[in-house]
């Protein structure tokens, strides 16, 4: 779902080695840094590149999140 948020796009070539060049503005907006890990996901034909966080940075990210409805798998009646 859309969350009001820009969207940029924009066309990048291929390179013989199959490479592509992010570009400045994402970089910058993105705060990319040369040698992070990019983690490429395919579904449907579509190629999303999600920067990978480093796992202190992930910390309390779910902390907000009500956990009072869940159920182990085998709890299924």
């Amino acid at each position: 779902m859309f969350n009001g948020g820009s969207i940029y796009t924009d066309v990048v070539t291929l390179s013989p080695k199959f490479q592509v060049v992010i570009p400045r503005n994402v970089r910058e907006k993105l705060n990319l840094k040369p040698g992070q890990k990019i983690v490429v996901i395919e579904k449907d034909g579509v190629l999303h590149l999600i920067p990978q966080k480093p796992v202190k940075e992930t910390r309390g990210f779910a902390k907000e999140i009500d956990t009072s409805n869940l159920r182990d798998e085998e709890d299924r009646s």
